[in-house]
This record gives structure tokens, sequence and C-alpha cells, in this order.
């Protein structure tokens, strides 16, 4: 079945790939108009220097489009969002400075209303609400009618795991909440002392945040001397926490106890990383337990199936029916129905001493419990996920060891692609690190190619993390040359950031 809709746009009728059927939206709805107002006057603080507004739509006034669209208002983009239901869009138009639309996002003429029609001059739409479909098919009609990039949040796993069906479909961008980060909570078990990670260049290396301890050979050195004291270990500190103030830092600066060092370095040497921070000597983990059977404990148990052949790994959950279809999906996972608060479940299946609990189930309050029943009964780490972004305050507060939030690493993600016209690659650490990392190729005409990174006389708050070179990925040094078509990531404080773009002569 396809119809057209108000706007000329032939609509296919949208199911998950291979699935016999599915729900069918029809964008045959009139749309519900914004109610006119004044404009909310509120203090923005403006976008990095040297980059131009743009037009985008934001579909979704939840959580993860909220953050999106505050961010992207802040920096002075002309932001439109896209939101069906009333509370939500209330929420949104009250204390954004944005256009609410409210509306379904899968409707061409709610579209039209938010300002994607065909001819349209709109930069970029995201797609971010709760619902699959809507998503899709908003990209879907959003790049028809000439929108420059579309980007799609999807939550069931059967949309990503073709990585050629969404470009099919003209989607630049298609990102699973659950996978961002069930990859971070395998980064946070690999580096059991890290309370943060990120994945860079799609696995090969990672940012690891890990405090100093107070005997820690580190303290006491200054930055520039750390290739001295390791020469085997190559990585960088791009940025450091100290007594609750950030810093990207500099060669001359000295490294204190309890400074939380955000650290760039391949994966393969990121186990050598609570040697030299936590004096800790680095183990192969043998045991995990995973409490909640939904799509992201799932996803934690594929990949640590994946990754680790001889890791004992068990996955609780209360329903019986999810558990035999569990039990049937994940090869290495031994599925056990029951009560995760269950003290004498969790001891039998060997809490004490595990080398992490992974608490994912729907209720964030939950997950804070779990890993604080878990850590008192012995779990070396705990993971709690949490969707509210309140919570993500209360590891300072709580004896658990990481919080991860699928909200802010999709937000992250999409932030990632939706920042800057040209789609470089930036990805934002941590919210509260006002720093970025951008990958960047060096053009061919750009005034760095043939100077050492020293000679460039880049200022403090900027350096260079990474250099991708013919397919090997290295940290660079002062005397380092840069190339043409080298790409490299650079570091810096979110206002520095298009200064360091013109050191490297990129656009």
């Amino acid at each position: 079945m396809a119809f057209f809709g108000e706007l000329g746009y032939l609509v296919p009728e949208l199911r998950a790939p291979g699935a016999g059927g599915g729900m069918l939206f029809t964008p045959l709805d009139g749309c519900a108009l914004r109610e006119g107002k004044e404009p909310i006057m509120r203090a923005r603080k403006g976008p990095p220097e040297g980059f131009s507004e743009m037009k985008i739509v934001v579909v979704g006034g939840g959580e993860v489009g909220y953050n999106v669209a505050n961010t992207l208002s802040e920096e002075e983009h002309d932001v439109t969002v896209v939101e069906e239901d009333e509370e939500r869009a209330d929420k949104v138009d009250n204390e954004l400075d944005v256009i609410t639309v409210r509306g379904s996002g899968a409707r061409p003429q709610v579209l039209e209303e938010a300002g994607v029609f065909p001819g349209c001059d709109v930069d970029i739409l995201v797609a971010c609400t709760d619902h699959d479909e809507v998503n899709i098919l908003a990209c879907w009609i959003a790049k028809r009618a000439g929108v420059k990039r579309v980007i799609s949040r999807a939550r069931a796993l059967e949309f990503t795991d073709s990585p050629t069906w969404a470009k099919d479909l003209g989607i630049d961008v298609m990102n699973s909440p659950e996978r961002s980060v069930a990859r971070e909570i395998l980064e946070l078990l690999f580096v059991s002392s890290a309370v943060h990670t990120a994945e860079l260049l799609d696995g090969r290396s990672g940012i690891y945040a890990l405090r100093v301890a107070p005997n820690s050979a580190l303290v006491g050195l200054a930055l520039k001397d750390l290739r001295t004291l390791y020469p085997n270990f190559i990585a960088i500190i791009v940025y450091i926490e100290r007594n609750g103030t950030g810093y990207v830092p500099y060669g001359e600066m000295v490294i204190e106890a309890n400074d939380l060092c955000y650290i760039v370095t391949s994966r393969e040497q990121a186990w050598k990383l609570e040697e030299i921070y936590q004096m800790k000597k680095s183990r192969p983990l043998k045991r995990v337990l995973i409490i909640g059977g939904g799509k992201l404990g799932f996803q934690v148990a594929w990949k640590l199936e994946s990754q680790f052949r001889n890791l004992d790994i068990r996955l609780i959950d209360h329903n019986r029916e999810k558990c035999e279809r569990l039990a049937t999906e994940l090869k290495r996972t031994l599925v056990l129905c029951g009560d995760g608060a269950d003290e004498s479940l969790l001891r039998q299946e060997g809490i004490e001493g595990a080398d992490g609990l992974v608490c994912a189930t729907e209720s964030d309050e939950a997950n804070l419990l779990f890993a604080v029943i878990g850590k008192a009964l012995g779990a070396r780490k705990t993971i709690a996920v949490v969707r509210r972004k309140i919570y993500m305050k209360l590891d300072n507060y709580m004896s658990v060891d990481a919080i991860v939030n699928p909200n802010s690493a999709l937000a992250s993600v999409i932030l990632r692609h939706a920042r800057y016209k040209s789609g470089a690659g930036v990805l934002s650490i941590i919210e509260k690190i006002d720093a970025e990392m951008l990958e960047l190729t060096i053009p061919a005409k750009s005034p760095a190619v043939g100077r050492t990174i020293m000679s460039l006389g880049m200022p403090k708050g900027m350096l260079v993390a990474l250099i991708v070179r013919k397919g090997d990925v290295f940290v660079p040094v002062g005397a380092t040359v840069v190339q043409a078509d080298d790409k490299v990531i650079v570091f810096a404080t979110s206002d520095l950031m298009p200064e360091a773009m013109d050191y490297l002569g990129v656009q």
C-alpha cells in the first residue's frame, strides 16, 4: 500500500525490516496548530565563534529532544520542536527559546507547519521520539523535501542491524541509545577504575576518566614528563578536573592526587591505566551479573559474549516469558528468572567478588537500589542505568561506581552530527565538561602541512590528541610533522574550537 500525502510525497508502508506485519503510520490527519504568543526572551550563550546559524527541526520533545533543542537554541540556532503530547509540548514551549509545533512528526502537514516542505531551507531534522516508525517516516519525508541532513533515533534493534537499510531511505544517521550505552558499559567494565568512558574511532581508541590515587607515581609530575616516565605507554591527558574546576591541560601542568584525568589511548593499552593512575593490577573479567532483560540488558550480554569468550555472564529478570526468550537468543549467558533485590539469589549466583554488576531494568530507582545492594554484597564494580537526568549526580552520594544515561548518550551522538553544517565529528565527552573533540582531515593547502605541532603555536586550551595516518592511529608529540590527509582529533574548549580549526587550516 502506498498513497500521496498533502505535500505530494509518495508515502510507503513502514514496518520493521524483514517483518511480515507491523504498525502503519499514515500522515492523513490534520495537525494541531500552535497558538500564537510572544517570543521567549532569554540570554543565550551564542554559537561557537566562526560557525553560522542553522535551521533545525527536532521531532520529539521528550528528554532527548528537549536536551538537543536546548543546547542548539542556546547557540542561537533557529530551532523548531515538533511534539504531539500536550504536556511535553507545553514544557518545551514554556522553558525553551524555540518554536513549538503540536502534532505528530509522521504527518506531512505537521512537518510543513514546522518548515519542512519541498524547497525548504531546513539544514537538519532530528527525529528522536519514542516511536521508531514516527522517527523514520519523519526523516523520509524531510529528506525528500530537501532537508540537508536527517538523523533518526531507533529503539528497536532490527532497525540498526543493517547499516545500508537506513541509507537506502536517505537517513544520514540512525542511532540506537541501547547500543550506544551498551558500548559505554563494556568500556566501564573493561577498565574497572574508570568512572566515565567515550568511544573514539569506531572503538579503536577511547577516552577514560580515572582519578589519580595519592600513592600514584604521577603525583607531582608535570604532564610533559609523562612520556619519559612511561615511554611505552602511548596516551595523552586531554582534560583534568580538580576541586570542581576543569582544565584542558598544558605541558607544565603538575598532576595532583585525586585529579580526575580524562585520558585518550588505544583500546589495546587501556588496561594499563589502572596500574598507572590507581596503582591497581588490572585483571581480566571473570564474572558479570546483569539485572534486567530488556533491550539494554540483552545488548550488554550479547556484546560481552562477543568480546569475552571465557566470561561467566548471568542475567536476572523477573519476567518468565522474557527469560525463556532470552535463553534462546543468548548462547553463553545463564538466564535466571528472579528478583534482582533477592540477597540469597545474588549470593548464590556469585555477587561477592563479581567483576561487574550492571543494573539495567526500566526503573531508574530500582537500578540505583540494585547497584547499592550489589556493592554492599561485594561486587567490584556496580553500574546503574538511569534515564532521568537528575539522578546522574547521585554517584557522589551513593555507593554506585558509575551511572550511565541512554538519553544523554543519544543526545551526545545527535549533537555530534548536528552541531556543525559540515557534519564534522564532534564528541562531547561528558555534559558537564565544556570541551569538545573534533575529527578533522587536514587539506593539502593547509598552512599546517609540513610543520611540527609544536611550531603551530596553538594556545592553551587546545591540543591535538590523536592522528590517523594511512590506517595507523597514534598520539603525536610536539615534534610530529603534520601531513596532508592526516585525520587529526583535536580537543579544545567549545569557544576555542573554531580557532583550533583555523590553526589547522580546516574550514
